[in-house]
Parts: structure tokens; sequence; C-alpha cells
């Protein structure tokens, strides 16, 4: 066994669904397997599943594990330090990100992840880890890009490659070049729709997102995307069963949803969406179905809002020839594509210049993006310094 320092995530009571709180103590882990490396975490991106493993929403992981605690963070860039006798790709002293990929199908896509719902598996929450070599991707040698972005880049990039690339695919297989030779993307949600929008700029398509903070809507403009604000329609969350018995709620909501569409169609100079990126869920879906054209891709590879859909008229989708794409990360071979383009196009989060949390403020970290006090959509944490 090795001990560590670590932020710790006890399990929660049985029967109440309360907030955890991380805590910061020693963590005995075992010696690495044939399989393992022993890493040192330097950078760590704060993912929307820590904060679900903290609000115990929709479970409590050290529950689902059957683990007594556990050391969340499946984000960021690691440094190996040891690596069991079977290890071949991998050699101490390599900087590599985090794949978080823990538990793939037949077919390579996750089932699991790592430092979440696979058990036995450790996080980046920590001054050391254990890791199975299949979840490290080594970053390309003498790199142009910083572990920041490398950081950044391992989860919420590598989820958008895969979800775009289907999505895209399906888009071009109705629709040609000569028949829509710009497409006209919208996004909403936060990294992962940010990271699209960049690969949609990347394949000649118009391009716009919503946002409400000011320093994100200046950013969007400052690289090519037409900045959406999200205060100009403040009602567009659908309660259905609200939506039917309250009068004044549905002519609010009503009205929002009117001027968003409206704004849409302003950005796309009169065209309808072509992809509509959609990590928010249920709230929005009918509003995100309503801007999009015929023979349109709504595509989605999170719920931030509701995993749980409106109904969804089988005939219209039919008439309209909309295609629904669901993903949920990607395999190893995508993620490797994936690092491959960023290393030669510059794709990767424009991170350096930002704050990056320190060891100790890592709980403020997690207060700070629950309350939705943090602009970046690629919150920064340092755990050992970068030599």
């Amino acid at each position: 066994m090795q001990e560590t320092q670590a932020w710790v995530l006890h399990r929660g009571e049985r029967g109440q669904a309360l907030p955890g709180a991380l805590v910061e103590e020693d963590f005995a882990f075992p010696d690495p397997g044939p399989e393992d490396v022993v890493a040192e975490p330097i950078y760590g991106c704060w993912e929307g599943n820590m904060g679900h493993a903290i609000q115990r929403v929709p479970v409590d992981i050290c529950r689902l594990r059957r683990e007594d605690k556990v050391v969340i963070g499946n984000a960021g860039v690691v440094r190996v330090v040891e690596t069991g006798s079977a290890v071949t790709r991998i050699r101490p002293g390599d900087h590599c990100l985090v794949f978080c990929n823990a538990e793939p199908d037949e077919h390579g896509y996750p089932v699991k992840v790592l430092a979440y719902d696979a058990t036995r598996t450790m996080g980046l929450l920590a001054r050391r880890t254990r890791l199975p070599q299949h979840v490290l991707i080594p970053i390309p040698a003498n790199s142009r890009h910083s572990l920041r972005q490398w950081a950044a880049f391992s989860l919420r990039y590598i989820t958008a490659w895969s979800n775009w690339r289907l999505a895209w695919g399906c888009f071009r297989l109705q629709v040609s070049e000569s028949d829509c030779p710009v497409p006209f993307v919208v996004g909403w949600g936060g990294g992962v729709a940010y990271a699209q929008l960049r690969l949609a700029r990347y394949a000649g398509c118009r391009v716009a997102m919503v946002a409400s903070q000011e320093e994100r809507l200046r950013h969007l403009e400052s690289v090519g995307i037409i900045p959406l604000d999200r205060r100009e329609f403040p009602d567009l969350t659908l309660d259905a069963a609200r939506f039917a018995a309250d009068a004044a709620y549905r002519q609010r909501y009503t009205q929002s949803e009117k001027q968003f569409l409206a704004r849409v169609k302003e950005a796309g100079r009169g065209q309808d969406v072509s992809i509509f990126l959609d990590h928010i869920g249920g709230p929005l879906l009918q509003a995100a179905l309503k801007a999009l054209g015929r023979e349109g891709v709504i595509t989605s590879a999170g719920w931030k809002l509701g995993a749980d859909l409106m109904d969804v008229s089988r005939s219209t989708e039919c008439t309209k020839r909309h295609q629904h794409i669901n993903t949920h990360y990607a395999r190893f071979s995508e993620a490797v594509a994936a690092v491959g383009f960023a290393e030669e196009a510059g794709w990767l989060p424009p991170v350096d210049g930002e704050r990056v949390y320190a060891w100790d403020e890592v709980p403020q970290l997690a207060r700070d993006v629950e309350e939705g006090r943090v602009a970046s959509y690629f919150p920064l944490y340092q755990v050992n310094p970068e030599q």
C-alpha cells in the first residue's frame, strides 16, 4: 500500500440525500499492478461530474461503488513516476492527459467513468494517484501548448470531438456541401459546446453561442462566435406542468421563447439552425427544436438542467428529418485523433492567464462553480508543481 494526501469524499448517510464535502486527509491506495502507473497530478480541470458527486445527485457515488470514501477528479494532466511491469506505452517522467473512459464496452465506448462510477478507481484530487495505463494519453513530445491547456482539454474537448464527429457526419449525409455551403451551428452549454463551435468554425460554419456572463460574451465575440445573451430571454426554462396550469408563467415563457427564436434567426441572417448543440437538456429542448431547420441535427453529450426530456412529436421529427444525436465521452481512438488535431491546429482551450486554484483552494473552487461565480468554461486547479 502507498499513502498520499488527498481531498476525499466520504459516503453519505443511508436514506439521506444531503450534499457531501471534500475533506483533506491521508489516503491509502494499493501498489500498482502490472497494467497500472503511479502518477503525480499537476493540473486538474473541475468537471460537472465532480459537482454531481459532491451534491450526491443523482447518486451517492460512494454507495454506488460500495466504498467508504473516494478521490474524485477525472480531467487533467499527470506526471508518471512509477509503472507496472506490463506497462508499455508510458515511461516514468512522461506527461500524460487523463482519458476518463475507465470501463469501455465491446466497441470501446465508455460504460463507467474513472473516479466517478467506476469502482476502485482514483482521481486527481490527490498528491499521488494510481491509474490504469489505458486511461492515459501521452502529451505530444515538445508540444507547442501548455500543460494547463492540455488539462482543460482532456474531458470537455475529447467529448466535443466525438459528439461533433457524429453530428457533422449525420448532417452531411443528408445535406451536401453544394446544398448548404455554410451551415449555421448554435450551442448552449459550457466548455463542450465552446469546443464544438471552434470545430464548426474550422469546417466553415457560421456559429453562435448562448451565454449570460459579460466576460464570456466578450470572449465569444473575440474568437468569431456570435454571442447570444441569455439574459434577453430570462424565462426560457420550460416546466410543462406549470405551462399548462399558470397563465402568467405561460405568457412569460412564450415571450422569452419568441425573443430567443428571433435572436437566433437574426444571428443566422435568416437561416435556420443546421446543428444545435444542446448540453443543457429538458427545459430548453422545445425551444431548440423550434429553432432547428429541416434536415437539422440536435446533438447532446450532457443534461445539465434535466435528463428527462419533454414529449417529442415523432411525426413532426420524421417529417422534418431531424436527427437526434446522443453521446457519452469517447473511445480511445477518437481521443488520440483529437489530441493529434489539437496539437497541429491549435484547437485547445484558451486558459493561459486565467486563474488556477491552489491545492488548499479546492473546496472554494467547488463552491464557486456550484454558485456560478466562475467565468471560465475550464476551471483549473493545481496539485503539484510543473517541475
